[in-house]
């Protein structure tokens, strides 16, 4: 039987407690989806309010993942709801905590300052940001930074890290890129950065309603 209180899984085969990758990207996805979405509120509605109901739901989730069991934090459970029919890819879970225990805190300290002290200023912006741009590497990625910052401390004892990236070993040749392919993404960008300016009066006009269906007649 599972103890309430503990962090990772036992699996047959590891000799390590370990974390299921793919529950845990899932949820980065939605948490990403849901601070994202309540940032661009605040940007174009100066609405503060879902912010703040997102805050309190990611400071709750990490307190359970991090003090209690990541078995039984709400959002991973979604994550492993999502992802359930897929097979599970196991990674450490000791670089794990060390990941969440830096997300506890940026989530505190948006807490204490958006949702106690009611104020927002450049250390929630920035705190934000980095919090959106740990999520979006985890979930897109599947790159946990928290866990780059645990193997720099710990060189030699981190195990099973997502894609055996802990693992020192040569690159397959499908995974290497040509200078080729450089430059055509280098043309590409130059080439996206020029048909900007070219057409910059043709983009930024406003949309017409093609079929008339906004224009209201009394």
């Amino acid at each position: 039987m599972n103890k309430i209180i503990q962090f990772g899984e036992k699996v047959e085969g590891y000799d390590i407690p370990v974390l299921n990758e793919r529950e845990i990207r899932a949820s980065a996805g939605l948490f990403f989806l849901a601070v994202f979405t309540s940032l661009m509120v605040i940007i174009f509605q100066g609405n503060f309010l879902p912010v703040k109901y997102v805050i309190t739901i990611f400071f709750a989730d990490f307190i359970v993942r991090v003090l209690v069991n990541p078995r039984y934090s709400p959002s991973l459970i979604l994550g492993r709801l999502i992802v359930g029919n897929q097979t599970p890819e196991y990674v450490g879970a000791r670089q794990k905590k060390f990941a969440w225990i830096i997300g506890l805190v940026l989530s505190a300290t948006m807490f204490t300052f958006l949702v106690i002290v009611n104020a927002f200023s450049p250390i929630t912006g920035i705190t934000c940001l980095v919090c959106l741009t740990f999520l979006f590497f985890e979930s897109a990625f599947g790159i946990c930074l928290g866990c780059k910052v645990y193997t720099l401390f710990n060189k030699g004892k981190t195990q099973y890290c997502p894609g055996e990236v802990c693992d020192k070993k040569s690159k397959q040749a499908i995974q290497k890129t040509s200078l080729v392919q450089l430059l055509i993404v280098l043309v590409f960008i130059g080439g996206v950065i020029l048909a900007g300016i070219l057409f910059q009066a043709k983009i930024s006009k406003q949309p017409y309603d093609l079929f008339g269906l906004t224009n209201t007649s009394k």
